[in-house]
């Protein structure tokens, strides 16, 4: 199982606050943690942070997970000193009222709960809307604007409260699991990396604005221009009432990565994740996606300079976008283990052109 260090790791950077475009804490908990075994960390203009194993290898190797969290910034602060605030990446407005927050003020962390309209209030034709994200409110406890705004500044990013929990032997929750855990899976395949002797540079990404439209992870392959681009990010699980597996396929917790095939998979990487799985006896899911290109760091990776052989790598996840998404950590161990194996396997003399032995 993983270790008790990296799950101090895992509770640490689960906690941490990083919108979209306001990453700072996220990564300089990654960043400290990539310190203690890289040969090079360093994180960028964008906010990647960017860990390197054997940098003078002429063939690369990226790892890419997306460490910003979806959030929201705050837009206006009224006379009765409540803050209005707008998405930040893909917000769910029937999971917001009542949710605990916190606003990432240039004067300190604000605590503060997201508010709405009683539903004693509430005309019948109201209950049974949704309300807009317009019509709620965050309450930070000030008497009226001036108040607060001696603690927060319209422009302030705010994140989902910290809430990391253990549950039971195997699973974990979190806001933001998608996708610090494919960020913690980058790390943690480093680690293992930097105890073997390796034929092939490697990378392990950071990536920033993920949420905002794949942002962080353009950038910083085109700076580093890898020949193999691995992006692991989470996935739909199908082990829930209501949750079509005739469109999404059979997905459980606890059964192991997802592995995808798709426009963004090159085959012949594929082929290899798939030959390791089963020398390794790691189990894996099978998934087509639910769309046929795009949606995560891999199609961006893939569609660098000239092209990236790519493959995706997927949790599964319980509650996607929301403030409790649930993932198994046996899922996680195999992801890890995979990528290990097939990075460690790796010549430096490899070619993915599909259909050419």
């Amino acid at each position: 199982m993983i270790q008790m260090s990296a799950m101090k790791f895992m509770k640490e950077f689960m906690n941490s606050s990083g919108p979209s475009g306001f990453e700072e804490e996220s990564a300089a908990v990654f960043r400290q943690y990539l310190n203690g075994f890289c040969d090079e960390v360093k994180t960028d203009v964008m906010g990647n942070t960017i860990g390197v194993l054997n940098p003078d290898a002429p063939f690369k190797v990226m790892l890419a997970g997306h460490y910003d969290e979806i959030g929201f910034q705050l837009v206006h602060v009224s006379d009765e000193g409540l803050l209005y605030f707008r998405p930040n990446g893909g917000i769910d407005k029937l999971n917001v009222p009542g949710t605990e927050v916190i606003v990432l003020s240039a004067k300190g962390k604000v605590p503060g709960v997201i508010g709405k309209k009683p539903i004693h209030l509430l005309k019948q034709k109201e209950r049974d809307t949704p309300p807009e994200l317009s019509d709620m409110w965050i309450d930070i406890g000030a008497e009226d604007k001036e108040d607060a705004l001696k603690m927060v500044n319209v422009g302030d990013p705010v994140a989902v409260k910290a809430n990391f929990q253990q549950f039971g032997k195997y699973r974990v929750m979190s806001k933001g699991m998608d996708d610090k855990v494919g960020a913690f899976i980058v790390a943690e395949t480093l680690r293992a990396l930097s105890k073997q002797q390796l034929n092939v540079a490697v990378y392990g990404v950071g990536t920033v604005q993920e949420e905002l439209g794949l942002r962080g992870v353009t950038t910083s392959c085109f700076e580093i221009a890898p020949n193999v681009g691995f992006a692991i990010d989470v996935g739909f699980t199908t082990d829930l009432p209501d949750v079509p597996s005739k469109l999404l396929g059979d997905i459980k917790l606890g059964a192991g990565p997802e592995l995808n095939r798709s426009a963004d998979n090159n085959p012949v990487l594929g082929k290899k994740l798939r030959a390791t799985a089963t020398k390794l006896k790691i189990k894996c899911q099978e998934t087509a996606a639910h769309r046929a290109s795009g949606g995560t760091d891999t199609a961006q990776m893939q569609l660098t300079r000239a092209g990236v052989a790519t493959a995706l790598i997927s949790i599964p996840n319980r509650y996607m976008h929301s403030q409790v998404e649930i993932c198994d950590l046996r899922d996680v161990e195999g992801a890890i283990k995979l990528l290990t194996g097939v990075i460690a396997a790796f010549t430096g003399k490899e070619h993915f052109i599909p259909g050419i032995d």
